[in-house]
């Protein structure tokens, strides 16, 4: 196991080179974390679980930190039915004036943020937590508004459409002014799915009048505390780049895939002016063999040495249907493993 030193992924943030090649993962999955937390147990002879189980599955696979929230503060939406899929629109809880009225905000400064402190010697030194929120300003917009709904509201009532972004903005805001104080926290991810594979999910001026004012103030909050903010957004973005990198100023981008751009091609066009996250296409790394997972691991790993601003990971994250002999083949890319 390597020792975690998270001034490489802040290297990696700051478009420099890392001194050695830098993992990043939003997430990995339960197999994953029980495989590199083998067995593991607390002081008190049980078995880990929580974040000190992920704290030691991160450092075990290689990253310099691990992801978690800084507390359980979720916007409210209706039980999801337990679907192979389900329409954009089954969990709305807010269609009007009244019900957004009567709708339960929650309140991120009644919110318990004590893992922050708690597991932080836990940490091995070195590493540091990076804390991602609980869904972003549109995400969470499309999930109690619904999709279609939020649409419809936009056309027919702007004011509550603006009212809607303004209460789930105004307290992600809050939530990562708070999260970003903590000493145990390097950098933080405003994670917001924005688009679809050919657009985003609204149009960009939608998106300039009702999202980004609020991920500006986000990221704002975040370099006033003096750490790096990490946008994870899935989607055709090619319209809103500019709007990433010179408006709001994220440091890095996380979430590509091959069929919208490959990471190879991101990297060339915006590596100068944004850090690129992970981008080893998920299909790609479950469709093919780990030697050629390896391989473009390894050549996307070259292509950024010198250059820097580069991390290796997954065009995402590493759900359960990933193989492990996959995931396994690209982070040894990193690792010098094999």
């Amino acid at each position: 196991m390597r020792k975690p030193d998270f001034t490489n992924l802040l290297k990696v943030l700051r478009r420099d080179v890392p001194g050695r090649p830098t993992l990043f993962e939003f997430f990995l999955n339960a197999r994953l974390y029980a495989r590199f937390a083998g067995g593991a147990t607390g002081p008190d002879g049980k078995p880990l679980e929580g974040l000190p189980l992920l704290i030691k599955a991160f450092a075990a696979a290689g990253y310099d930190y691990t992801t978690t929230l800084g507390c359980d503060m979720w916007f409210h939406t209706k039980e999801a039915p337990k679907l192979a899929s389900r329409s954009m629109d089954a969990l709305a809880v807010i269609h009007d004036r009244a019900s957004f009225e009567s709708y339960p905000w929650p309140d991120p400064d009644t919110c318990d943020y004590s893992r922050l402190t708690a597991c932080a010697s836990l940490l091995p030194q070195g590493m540091k937590f990076v804390v991602n929120g609980p869904n972003g300003v549109l995400e969470n917009a499309m999930g109690i508004c619904g999709y279609q709904g939020l649409c419809y509201i936009i056309a027919d009532d702007p004011k509550l459409a603006q009212d809607v972004f303004d209460a789930i903005g105004s307290r992600l805001l809050r939530y990562y002014e708070i999260c970003a104080k903590y000493e145990s926290v390097g950098a933080l991810i405003s994670n917001d799915d924005w688009g679809f594979n050919t657009q985003t999910m609204l149009s960009p001026e939608l998106m300039r009048r009702y999202v980004f004012p609020w991920h500006r103030l986000i990221v704002q909050a975040i370099h006033a505390a003096g750490k790096p903010a990490i946008l994870h957004a899935c989607g055709q973005l090619e319209s809103v780049m500019d709007d990433i990198i010179d408006d709001m100023k994220y440091d890095g981008k996380h979430s590509y895939e091959d069929k919208i751009l490959p990471v190879e091609d991101a990297y060339e066009r915006w590596g100068g002016r944004i850090a690129i996250l992970g981008g080893i296409d998920v299909d790609f790394v479950c469709r093919s063999t780990p030697e050629q997972v390896r391989a473009r691991s390894l050549a996307m790993l070259k292509r950024a040495e010198s250059r820097g601003a580069y991390a290796l990971g997954t065009g995402n994250s590493v759900p359960e249907w990933v193989p492990d002999e996959g995931y396994l083949a690209m982070t040894s890319a990193a690792l010098g493993d094999g």
